[in-house]
């Protein structure tokens, strides 16, 4: 894909005739343009040279800028005494639309955050509808040197563009090919990176930066290694990889499932979650690309995705309905650590698919399952520390214990983290692996890669919920400035955060813990189950996305998903009382105590989750209190408050 479809100095813009300029982009574009698109670019020809006539000749043009991490394209960059102008046409519109100004200024945090010849220069959002009538201009600089949106018609460019030289000094000069071949470092989304995998994206084209494209490339060999080992002597094995909070492990899994999606051959890969909200929105975000780019109906483009991406549940449940070997030899199951013990999955085969005396975890039926193959089969374990949340989820231990038990024959290969207590908890890999194992290095990712703002964000969770004040205290400081998180006993106030923080498409929501329900007294009603894809796909005109900060999402809708800012709201579930936190269900009326470890853990890392879901900063609300109602009595709540303005984080 080229990176420009056409470039030049102002200078040689303005010489070069418009047949000519238009004949550079056709050669350039790889999609054979519409008669809109060709009429488009005429248009944006000859209004660029009428408009850069009026300012003279210093600085460079480029059109259709291609953002390596989805591309996209930006319509036309001119860059100007070292400022980067970026010009979003709407050819032939009379009016400026809110989806419009979000794509322009989209463009500029892009640019801002991931281009590194763009980062700390000043950066110009325009929408151009061509047709429209004039708007005031205002010149609202942000403190990352990103301008307010300026509006334009094909009249006024000129103009609006001399409004902000008079007001922004000088930037520092810069080729025209050394900002084109600038090293783009971009930290998607897990929707933007499934997307641009599925579109046949190079994962180092979706990596934030050189560490985390090689370290997620180093599990991928290693991977591919152990995969065609098995293909080539007929053996077969299970990988377990490990990684920090927000390093890539479910990117890697979606990179080893699209890279090996091969049904010709034989060579067929499934990735496979437990998380329904995390399946169900990756297929419908990935069903809607491939419609919009591939031009096939969305319902064609759902089956694709249906067979790249599953519920771990039905592919499960067709195992105990068939005696077949599944289609797919290579199985990536995401968050390992989450599959049901015994107890949970024998209750729920007994009670929703009538099948009675089903005596096994849901890790050994997985393996028999995947068993079944009489040559070859590779499992590949997803696993993530501290990540269980629910009752029966039963850690990495059944996964060993089912290995130790009925398949001896398959190899197992660790990562060298495997043996960290937030995996293995208390015990020993010797004592819950048995028998030989392999340790390979490269299985371990440990470079975060969802804040692209602070890579500290988890640690500084950790040391938070470990009730580590002095490194918790720390860590803020050094992540506060680049990731900024807030306090706030007032919910409209974080409200007013979030939507303040947000530019563009940029999506903030609201959170809390299923446990949270005496929150409902503030209007955040945590037990009600959202639409996960409306939540995280949907626009700020949907009231069931995110954006409305109405619906609440809980740690089981996010888990594995991200937004970029988020509210975490704090109940009275998980206090902090006496140097520690304390666990609460709210049950006939009261807080009671929670006594079962493992309920606490759960509880423990449902905050874990929430505090580690937004990508750009947060607020954390905790609610003052009502002094005439015993269930949410302010002591329930100051004790957390005051401890976390112990630690330092700024009120608002």
């Amino acid at each position: 894909m080229a990176k420009a479809y056409f470039s030049s100095t102002i200078y040689d813009f303005l010489k070069a005739s418009e047949e000519a300029v238009l004949g550079a982009i056709l050669i350039k574009d790889e999609f054979r343009a519409t008669v809109e698109q060709r009429y488009a670019w005429q248009r944006e020809i000859e209004i660029m040279k009428n408009q850069l006539s009026l300012l003279g000749e210093d600085g460079f043009i480029v059109f259709e800028y291609t953002v390596p991490r989805i591309g996209s394209r930006i319509d036309v960059t001119c860059i100007i005494r070292g400022i980067i102008f970026v010009l979003e046409f709407k050819v032939n519109a009379t009016k400026y639309l809110m989806d419009d100004e979000e794509q322009v200024v989209d463009y500029a945090l892009d640019l801002k955050y991931f281009h590194e010849e763009s980062e700390l220069r000043h950066i110009v959002p325009i929408l151009i509808a061509t047709d429209a009538d004039s708007y005031g201009t205002q010149i609202t600089i942000f403190d990352d040197k990103i301008i307010d949106t300026i509006f334009a018609n094909s009249n006024n460019i000129a103009e609006k563009i001399n409004a902000v030289l008079r007001v922004i000094p000088e930037n520092p000069e810069i080729t025209a090919n050394a900002w084109i071949n600038s090293r783009y470092r971009p930290t998607p989304t897990i929707i933007e990176a499934a997307q641009a995998l599925y579109q046949n994206h190079d994962v180092k084209e979706i990596s934030r930066n050189d560490a985390g494209a090689e370290n997620l490339e180093n599990t991928n060999a290693a991977i591919n290694y152990v995969i065609e080992d098995c293909k080539t002597n007929n053996k077969k094995a299970i990988c377990f990889i490990t990684g920090v909070p927000g390093a890539g492990k479910t990117l890697a899994g979606l990179n080893i499932a699209n890279t090996r999606h091969k049904f010709e051959e034989d060579d067929h890969a499934v990735f496979l979650s437990g998380n329904g909200p995390l399946v169900e929105v990756l297929q419908e975000a990935l069903a809607r690309d491939d419609s919009k780019k591939n031009g096939i109906s969305k319902s064609k483009a759902k089956t694709k995705t249906k067979a790249f991406i599953q519920i771990i549940h039905k592919f499960r449940d067709y195992a105990v309905e068939s005696e077949d070997p599944p289609i797919e030899k290579v199985a990536i199951f995401d968050e390992a650590q989450r599959a049901w013990d015994m107890a949970q999955l024998s209750s729920f085969m007994s009670r929703r698919k009538g099948v009675a005396d089903f005596n096994k975890s849901e890790p050994e039926s997985l393996i028999e399952y995947m068993d079944r193959h009489e040559d070859w089969a590779t499992i590949v374990c997803l696993v993530g520390g501290g990540q269980e949340i629910n009752t029966g989820e039963g850690g990495i231990k059944d996964w060993f214990e089912a290995l130790n038990e009925h398949f001896s024959d398959w190899d197992i290969y660790l990562s060298d983290k495997m043996t960290d207590s937030e995996y293995v908890g208390e015990n020993t890999i010797d004592e819950l692996l048995t028998r030989e194992y392999k340790v390979i290095p490269e299985l371990h990712l440990s470079v975060s890669m969802r804040s692209f703002r602070s890579e500290k964000q988890s640690a500084f969770v950790k040391a938070l919920l470990d009730c580590n004040i002095e490194e918790a205290s720390k860590l803020y400081k050094e992540l506060n400035e680049k990731y900024p998180i807030v306090l706030t006993r007032k919910l409209d106030a974080a409200k007013d955060w979030v939507r303040m923080k947000s530019r563009g498409s940029e999506r903030y929501g609201l959170m809390a813990t299923s446990a949270a329900e005496r929150l409902r007294t503030r209007g955040i009603w945590a037990a009600n189950e959202i639409k996960p894809v409306k939540w995280f796909l949907e626009g700020k005109d949907d009231v069931n996305s995110s954006f409305y900060l109405e619906v609440t999402a809980t740690e089981f809708a996010v888990q594995g998903l991200e937004i970029d800012y988020g509210i975490v709201a704090w109940d009275g579930d998980v206090r902090y009382e006496n140097g520690g936190f304390v666990f609460k269900r709210f049950t006939r009326n009261m807080w009671c105590n929670v006594n079962k470890p493992e309920r606490r853990s759960y509880m423990k890392n449902a905050y874990r989750v929430l505090l580690t879901r937004s990508r750009q900063g947060m607020v954390i609300y905790i609610p003052e209190g009502n002094m005439f109602d015993p269930t949410t009595a302010p002591e329930l709540y100051d004790s957390t408050y005051n401890y976390l303005k112990e630690i330092g984080i700024i009120e608002i």
